[in-house]
């Protein structure tokens, strides 16, 4: 009997106890895994080492997928499943095969027959989007805006527009170091009333989450910095009034 494949959820801010992230059954089964697929070997160690696992690190079985492996790689990476041991797919941060590399390696598992397993574990989508106080209803995760800054202002238009018609939250991701750029861009681009929540170091000690209208951050405007950082934006309240 094939696998599972067994979807692990990594802490999202490393300054904080994985205690705090992942329940007391979630660690347990952890640390009953010894075959892993990761996004980045190191990274990995040490959220294992911290999840207590019992065996020594150099005794796991460690195989790599991220953005650079080709697809002709992934099939191998399923072996341990298909000799029947559980194979625990552990990404950077946050949950794997969202915004992810392995969502190559679920869709493959799939085809095989092989079980999938999500275990419960922060994701920072879903946790800033509730904290965030837009609309929770409808939502669109749109990933990474462009990075050059002209497509980036006509994006943001975009997803503005997307939100206005179909009164849904546009969710986006920016790498650590364009996040002031892209709130400029933001509060350059969009309409006074278009709402923006900004939610930085998701469950770590030095959690920030704020929701303002364009209009407000404009009044005030926030240094993120090389923060980790997830924008939200919603403008169908602008289209009610």
């Amino acid at each position: 009997m094939a696998g599972p494949l067994v979807l692990i959820a990594s802490w999202i801010a490393e300054d904080v106890p994985v205690e705090s992230v992942l329940p007391a059954g979630v660690l347990d089964r952890i640390r009953t895994i010894r075959d892993f697929v990761v996004e980045d070997a190191k990274t990995a160690r040490q959220f294992l080492a911290a999840c207590k696992h019992p065996v020594p690190m150099r005794e796991i079985a460690m195989a790599e997928l991220n953005e650079h492996t080709p697809d002709a790689a992934i099939a191998p990476l399923l072996a341990p499943a298909r000799e029947g041991r559980d194979l625990g797919l552990l990404s950077e941060a946050g949950m794997p095969a969202v915004a992810d590399p392995g969502a190559r390696l679920v869709a493959l598992a799939h085809a095989e027959d092989i079980g999938v397993v999500p275990l419960v574990g922060p994701s920072s989508i879903l946790l800033a989007l509730a904290a965030s106080g837009l609309e929770g209803q409808r939502f669109r995760f749109v990933g990474y805006l462009p990075q050059e800054p002209r497509d980036r202002v006509e994006r943001i238009a975009t997803i503005e527009r997307r939100s206005t018609m179909e009164d849904e939250t546009q969710v986006f991701i920016e790498t650590p170091y364009r996040n002031d750029a892209m709130l400029a861009d933001l509060l350059k681009t969009c309409q006074p009333a278009t709402r923006l929540a900004i939610a930085a170091d998701v469950t770590g000690a030095k959690e920030w989450i704020r929701m303002k209208t364009i209009a407000d951050w404009r009044r005030s405007v926030p240094e993120i910095g090389k923060r980790p950082a997830i924008f939200l934006l919603h403008a169908g309240a602008a289209r009610r009034r």
